[in-house]
């Protein structure tokens, strides 16, 4: 297989489908013309097609290990980070004022994605460096933001998210490390910490960790967690790695997939930290890395998707059984379902990324409100896609799939923790149906009534694809009505991850019809919209209905009967 970047549809969506024109509307981004953003989207293709893939396979075959205290990392990973560090390409998004290009979260949501088409495990890294300096930049003092930002921005230095403890997991409060008052105002932090992406490596520079734990006078439960910066290496007075810090890599977790990723035990032994934000906030702080975080985790499921499928589809083309596989019915049913459902997905994810964009650039409610409600959807469908889309091109690789060699499985095995990592899936959807509906669904009927005017407009030109796109917002809006009334959380729970995906698949129908609309009717886009109106859109009327079953059957089981 040779890596394709997508630059031509991603280049489509951002100009006819979720516009990032409108961000050039505004002072923040003004500057970001199509020209510019044309150049960019070129030379991140590029990069990841001749620097990146070429490491995918060595990633999966000779993984991360740690070694007498060292992790080392697969063949080819470090000279792959340089090409991206050299290239500005760490941190698209970070401010100008410490080295960043400024550029909108739209540009970087792109990156994220043609990264882990071509290799995953490796565009982690980067993905968290991204994370932590959207948090130092919101909540860091000055002196932390002049410290660390320029070396983030930069690729000197790297950054991950200490969040997960052996016993605290989504549970986040009932986490146990703890951090004492040196008296010089940093902190000695102590713990262990878990599932830590990237938590060492042999790139050279600094690992700057930011860490949860608790002070002496925080209260039990998330209120009394704070954020601190706890560096692998205490900077010098000149800002350089200094003395080693007192923390460690334990082990490494023997993975499922993306084995070139260090996912490290981490712990701290009374390790000196430097408080981020202000004390007991700290899960504000680490919220804010987070929400990125889950676009950049939706943006690594449409790469995988788009790999995926990319491998399947030339595959098809070649494998000889009748014929080439790729004139079967079933290979064309699952080779389409592939490719429409990572259009709609990466569709998704842009229009959360300029939404982001657009809140950041307005500082409007309306657009902070779209873009929270957008989140939990981009990152739940997204993943769900890829895990689907890798599951597909397995199949259609039938035999071959299942061995190793044809890196088909690879795509799936990489992909499977998109779903768990950053909030899983299902916690997204209670997430939408809980603390996103306490608008009493304001959000998503702006949403929907957007869909169902484009609809109407369409209805002139493309009333086959018009009406069902039409008749789905009819159907989501009754379930949106319905949810609102549910005031026993634990009902809307029940329903809550069918009725997210029913949201997406309308979202979807909604781009593909944009996308032929932009395309006149004619044309491979339009073909595309139809096989998703008219085939994976119906999909939603079954899950509504599952949505709103309400919790009691899920309940009428005992233990002893769920045992039986």
């Amino acid at each position: 297989m040779t890596y394709r970047a997508q630059v031509e549809d991603i280049r489509f969506i951002f100009d006819n489908v979720a516009a990032l024109d409108q961000l050039r509307g505004t002072e923040k981004f003004a500057e970001a013309s199509a020209d510019l953003t044309d150049a960019v989207l070129e030379g991140m293709g590029k990069l990841c097609e001749e620097v990146i893939y070429p490491t995918l396979r060595n990633g999966d075959l000779t993984p991360a290990v740690l070694e007498n205290g060292v992790v080392r990392t697969s063949p080819g990973f470090k000279a792959a980070f340089e090409a991206i560090a050299e290239g500005g390409w760490v941190a698209v998004s970070g401010p100008e004022a410490y080295g960043g290009m400024g550029l909108p979260l739209s540009l970087t949501t792109a990156f994220n994605e043609m990264m882990s088409s071509a290799n995953m495990a490796l565009g982690l890294c980067p993905l968290l460096t991204q994370g932590q300096c959207e948090a130092l930049e919101h909540h860091g003092s000055e002196e932390i933001k002049a410290l660390y930002l320029p070396k983030l921005i930069s690729g000197e230095w790297t950054g991950t998210m200490n969040l997960t403890e052996p016993g605290a997991g989504s549970d986040v409060g009932a986490l146990k490390s703890k951090a004492e008052p040196n008296g010089d105002g940093t902190y000695a932090i102590s713990g262990q910490k878990i599932f830590i992406t990237w938590g060492d490596h042999d790139f050279g520079g600094n690992v700057c960790h930011l860490v949860l734990a608790r002070l002496p006078d925080g209260v039990a439960g998330t209120k009394g967690i704070s954020l601190f910066m706890v560096p692998k290496y205490i900077p010098d007075a000149d800002g350089n790695p200094g003395v080693a810090n007192d923390l460690k890599v334990v082990s490494l977790e023997h993975k499922m997939g993306i084995h070139g990723s260090p996912t490290a035990v981490m712990q701290f032994d009374g390790a000196k930290g430097w408080l981020v934000g202000e004390p007991h906030n700290g899960m504000a702080a680490m919220f804010t890395m987070m929400n990125n975080a889950r676009l950049g985790v939706g943006s690594q499921g449409v790469g995988i998707a788009e790999a995926a499928y990319q491998q399947a589809l030339d595959y098809a083309k070649e494998r000889q059984q009748f014929g080439p596989i790729v004139n079967h019915a079933d290979v064309r049913r699952m080779l389409l379902s592939m490719k429409a459902d990572t259009f709609a997905a990466r569709s998704i994810v842009m229009s959360c990324a300029i939404a982001l964009d657009m809140a950041a650039a307005t500082g409007t409610a309306e657009w902070r409100a779209r873009a929270a409600f957008l989140t939990p959807i981009a990152k739940a469908f997204a993943t769900d896609t890829g895990i689907d889309v890798a599951e597909q091109g397995v199949q259609v690789h039938g035999g071959m799939g299942f061995i190793e060699e044809t890196g088909a499985a690879q795509f799936s095995r990489d992909v499977r923790i998109t779903a768990i990592y950053e909030g899983t899936n299902g916690i997204q959807a209670m997430d939408l149906v809980g603390r996103k509906m306490m608008d009493g669904g304001e959000a998503a009927n702006v949403l929907i009534d957007e869909i169902e005017a484009h609809a109407e407009t369409a209805r002139c030109t493309m009333p086959e694809l018009a009406e069902p796109v039409w008749q789905a917002c009819e159907s989501l809006r009754e379930a949106v009505e319905w949810l609102v009334t549910q005031s026993d959380m634990n009902t809307r729970f029940a329903g809550s991850v069918p009725f997210t995906r029913a949201f997406a698949r309308v979202l979807g129908g909604h781009y593909h019809l944009k996308a032929a609309m932009a395309e006149g009717g004619e044309g491979a886009r339009s073909k595309l919209a139809r096989y998703y109106i008219r085939r994976l859109l119906p999909e939603h009327e079954s899950l509504l209905t599952y949505a709103m079953a309400g919790a009691d059957d899920l309940y009428a089981f005992s233990l002893d009967e769920l045992e039986a």
